[in-house]
C-alpha cells in the first residue's frame, strides 16, 4: 500500500472515517469477505485482518466482496473508476445548482464533455437511478430540510428546491413521502426555527464531541481575508460563490447541541446542499476526536498537547483554488504576512458584492478571473514573481480541470500534479492535501516549526518521527503548531 502501512490502516478502519473510502481495503480471514473501511459491521479483530491497496488484490487473494457496504461502490482511484468518480462529481453540480429546471440533460451533460446519451448510462449504471430521478430526489431533499427547519413560505420552497409550480411541487412531494408538505410545516412550527431576519435563515450542523471552537475561530481568524472573511470573539462570517448563486454565511458554536449553527442569505437557498456540505469540511465536522486523540496520545511527544485539546480539527477549505493561493503566498514567510498578500490580492481579482457586513464585500477570485491577468499584474501587488508565476499555472491547471482540489481527490496523484507545478514544493503540496482535499494523513515535513518543535530535526527525522501518528499526521501537525 502506497499511501497508509497496515497499522495505520486499522486505526482508520476503526474509526469509518469516509476520508479513506477506496484508499484501501481490508479482508476478514475469519470470514473470508473484504470490505470498504466504512463498512457499518462491527471492526474485526486486527490479527484477522489483511489490507489491500484495491479491491481486484483482495479478490485475488480469494476474499468475497462485502454484500453490506459494497465495495464496487467504494470511490477508487484506478482508471475503471472514473465513471464513479464523473458521477459524483456530476451530482455535486447539481447541487450547485447546475440541474435547474430549465436546464436539459444536453446543458448539463456539456458542463462535463459528454452527451446526454452518455450522462444518462454513467448516472445509471453508478447511481441505479436516471438523472432526471436524481435531480428529483436532490430536489425533495432539499425541500424536506427547508419545511422543517426553516420559516420560508411553501411556495418559496418549491421554487427554491427547483420545481416550475407549486401544483408540481405538492404532487412530488406526496407521492414521494406520502404526506402534504403541509404536514411538515405543522411539525416545524411546533418547533419554531431560530429565523433572525426577513432574508436569512438558519440551521444546525452537528458534530461529535468535543470540539475546539476557540482553537478553530483562532486559526481562521489569524488567516482571514479582509472584505472575504470576518471571525469575531464568537462567530466566523464570510463570502460565499456557488455556481451562479452568491450570498453570506455566518457560523457560530451551539455547544449544548454538538453542533454548529449556520445562518445563511437565501440567495443560497438553491445550492444549500453543497453549501453545507463545504462547511462540514471547513470545520471538520465528520472527524472521530474519540478514535484520533486516543492513537496520538500513545505518541510522549504529542501525549501533552492532545490531552490539553482533544477536539482539535484540522480546518479545512471552503474553496480549494483559494486555498492552494494561499498556501503559495505563505510559502517561507510568516502567516502574517502571507494574509497582508493575500487581502491585496483579493481586492485587486475578487468582485463586489453587498452584504448586512460593511467588513464583508468582496468574493473570493475564480481562477478564471486570475488567468486573464499577467505575472506582472500578479506581482505588481508585491508577490515574488515566481510566485506570480506558480499562481498563473495553478489557476490555469484548475481553470482547465487538468487539477482538481477538493476533497475525495486522490491524495497521492494530486500531491504529484501540484509538485510538477512550477514553485510547488512538498510542503505547499502537502499542505494544501491537508486542507483543501482534507487527507487526514498529510505531513509537511519540510515545515520549519514542526521540526524546531520536534526537537530541531531534519525533515527526514520529521518523516520518520511521524510514522507513529499515521493515519491522523495532520492532526498531529494542527496539535504541533498549536503548542509553539
Amino acid at each position: 500500500m502506497n499511501l497508509i502501512d497496515d497499522d495505520a490502516a486499522y486505526s482508520a478502519l476503526k474509526s469509518h472515517d469516509p476520508r479513506f473510502d477506496g484508499v484501501f481495503y481490508v479482508g476478514v480471514t475469519s470470514t473470508g469477505i473484504y470490505c470498504r473501511p466504512v463498512c457499518p459491521a462491527r471492526v474485526p479483530r486486527r490479527e484477522n485482518c489483511r489490507f489491500f491497496a484495491s479491491a481486484s488484490a483482495a479478490e485475488k487473494a480469494s476474499f468475497r466482496p462485502c454484500l453490506r457496504c459494497r465495495p464496487e461502490l467504494a470511490p477508487g482511484h484506478a482508471p475503471m473508476d472514473q465513471a464513479h468518480r464523473l458521477a459524483d462529481r456530476i451530482v455535486q453540480r447539481m447541487d450547485e445548482g447546475l440541474a435547474d429546471e430549465g436546464a436539459g440533460l444536453e446543458e448539463i451533460a456539456a458542463q462535463f464533455g459528454l452527451s446526454s446519451r452518455q450522462l444518462r448510462r454513467i448516472v445509471q449504471q453508478e447511481l441505479g437511478v436516471s438523472p432526471i430521478e436524481l435531480i428529483q430526489t436532490r430536489r425533495l431533499l432539499l425541500a424536506k430540510q427547508l419545511l422543517t427547519e426553516t420559516r420560508l413560505p411553501v411556495i418559496d420552497i418549491a421554487f427554491a428546491s427547483g420545481f416550475s409550480s407549486l401544483r408540481r411541487f405538492n404532487d412530488a412531494f406526496s407521492t414521494h413521502y406520502r404526506m402534504p408538505p403541509t404536514s411538515l410545516r405543522r411539525e416545524a412550527a411546533a418547533h419554531p426555527a431560530k429565523l433572525h431576519a426577513a432574508d436569512t435563515s438558519t440551521l444546525q450542523l452537528g458534530y461529535r464531541p468535543p470540539y475546539d471552537w476557540e482553537s478553530m475561530l483562532h486559526f481562521l481568524a489569524g488567516r482571514a481575508i479582509r472584505e472575504v472573511e470576518l471571525v469575531s470573539d464568537t462567530s466566523y462570517f464570510r463570502t460565499v460563490r456557488l455556481g451562479s448563486h452568491t450570498g453570506w454565511i455566518k457560523v457560530s458554536h451551539a455547544a449544548a447541541r454538538n453542533a454548529l449553527q449556520v445562518e445563511f442569505s437565501h440567495s443560497l437557498t438553491p445550492v444549500l446542499p453543497a453549501l453545507l456540505g463545504r462547511l462540514r469540511h471547513v470545520f471538520d465536522l465528520t472527524a472521530r476526536p474519540d478514535v484520533i486523540s486516543a492513537h496520538l496520545m500513545q505518541d510522549a511527544t504529542l501525549k501533552k498537547a492532545v490531552m490539553q485539546k482533544p477536539g482539535l480539527r484540522v480546518p479545512g477549505a471552503f474553496d480549494g483554488f483559494e486555498m492552494a493561493v494561499r498556501a503559495i503566498l505563505g510559502q517561507q514567510i510568516t502567516v502574517q504576512a502571507a494574509t497582508k498578500i493575500a487581502c491585496r490580492y483579493a481586492e485587486a481579482f475578487g468582485e463586489k458584492i453587498e452584504t448586512p457586513f460593511p467588513e464583508l464585500s468582496r468574493l473570493s477570485p475564480l481562477a478564471t478571473q486570475v488567468t486573464r491577468s499577467t505575472v506582472d499584474e500578479i506581482a505588481s501587488l508585491g508577490i515574488i514573481r515566481t510566485r506570480a508565476a506558480c499562481i498563473l499555472a495553478m489557476a490555469e491547471a484548475t481553470r482547465s480541470g487538468s487539477l482538481h482540489l477538493e476533497p475525495g481527490a486522490d491524495p497521492e496523484a494530486t500531491i504529484a500534479k501540484l509538485v510538477a507545478l512550477p514553485g510547488i514544493g512538498p510542503w505547499t503540496a502537502h499542505y494544501i492535501a491537508m486542507r483543501a482535499l482534507r487527507w487526514p494523513d498529510a505531513f509537511p515535513k519540510e515545515d520549519i516549526a514542526v521540526r524546531n518543535k520536534l526537537g530541531g530535526v531534519t525533515a527526514k527525522q520529521a518523516e520518520e518521527m511521524s510514522q507513529a501518528w499515521r493515519p491522523w499526521r495532520s492532526y498531529a501537525v494542527l496539535h504541533v503548531w498549536n503548542s509553539l
